[in-house]
């Protein structure tokens, strides 16, 4: 196999893993939303999660969508990255991030029982750490942003000062700050209730599988520039996949080993009074129908 084969080869491949990880990743959105309308309940899942999800995922789908079409954002990055300028954001990245902003907001919303209908524990309310966070990381940005403007040359478009590529990598930590910490307020839920039960699994599979597909990508990309400060070049995609691949073990823990044989159900505790009376009256009917039948 010749040199241009071999590597006409190895970017076929890295377009494969490219959308393996994207349809990976992707399908980890729908069975816990799946899971909620189904039981009518968002028992078992951290508001907190989808709450950082949302910005997060808004944060890398504008850090990906000016990575690919920026004519600004692109200069700027050859200008820093002389040895491979061609940055290793991939379309599937974008659409990724689009498609994973859209679905955190969905999940966002079925905390919302005006909305949908579901029943809402009486804890599952944004800790102020959370919203702390939250807005913490949203100031950072506007601060990058004024320092771009005011400190920056030619307002920012030069890319030897404070310049516009800070704001979007500033994005980019952002998401990766999200994505540690999102899945801190889970882990703590699952230990507190001593049990998985209203939390689904199989995100985390799919999570843990679209982690090591993303990482491969980005290897074989930046072998494929001879240059593997490509792998730097894009911190928010290697921190992604390692960070993931951490907590997704921490998850299986969990489920598979230490609350694996635990089927104490928590609910009643964790609903409202109202909510606990509407579903008694519920349960009662149906027994009701029981006896008829």
């Amino acid at each position: 196999m010749t040199d241009n084969e071999l590597e006409a080869f190895a970017k076929a491949i890295s377009r494969v893993l490219g959308w393996l990880y994207f349809l990976s990743w992707s399908a980890s959105f729908y069975p816990q939303p799946v899971s909620n309308y189904l039981r009518k309940s968002t028992l078992g899942l951290a508001i907190d999660f989808p709450t950082l999800n949302v910005l997060g995922f808004w944060c890398y789908a504008i850090s990906t969508a000016s990575f690919l079409y920026s004519p600004t954002i692109r200069s700027q990055y050859a200008y820093r990255h002389p040895d491979a300028p061609e940055t290793t954001v991939r379309f599937n990245d974008f659409l990724f991030a689009a498609h994973g902003a859209a679905m955190c907001l969905i999940i966002y919303s079925q905390f919302f029982p005006r909305i949908w209908g579901f029943t809402v524990g009486r804890t599952q309310q944004v800790s102020r750490a959370v919203l702390g966070i939250f807005w913490g990381l949203v100031a950072g940005v506007l601060i990058v942003a004024l320092m771009a403007v005011f400190f920056g040359k030619d307002l920012g478009y030069d890319a030897s000062g404070w310049a516009w590529i800070d704001v979007i990598y500033a994005l980019g930590y952002v998401k990766l700050t999200t994505v540690f910490l999102k899945y801190i307020p889970q882990a703590w839920v699952n230990y507190k209730r001593k049990s998985t039960m209203g939390w689904s699994i199989y995100p985390i599979l799919l999570d843990f599988s679209g982690g090591w597909l993303s990482l491969a990508q980005l290897i074989i990309d930046s072998a494929l520039q001879n240059d593997w400060t490509g792998i730097t070049g894009n911190p928010v995609k290697l921190g992604l996949g390692n960070i993931t691949i951490v907590f997704d073990m921490i998850f299986f823990l969990q489920h598979y080993v230490l609350y694996r044989d635990n089927k104490k159900r928590t609910e009643d505790d964790e609903v409202d009074d109202g909510q606990w009376a509407e579903r008694q009256r519920l349960v009662a009917d149906d027994d009701g129908l029981d006896r008829a039948r």
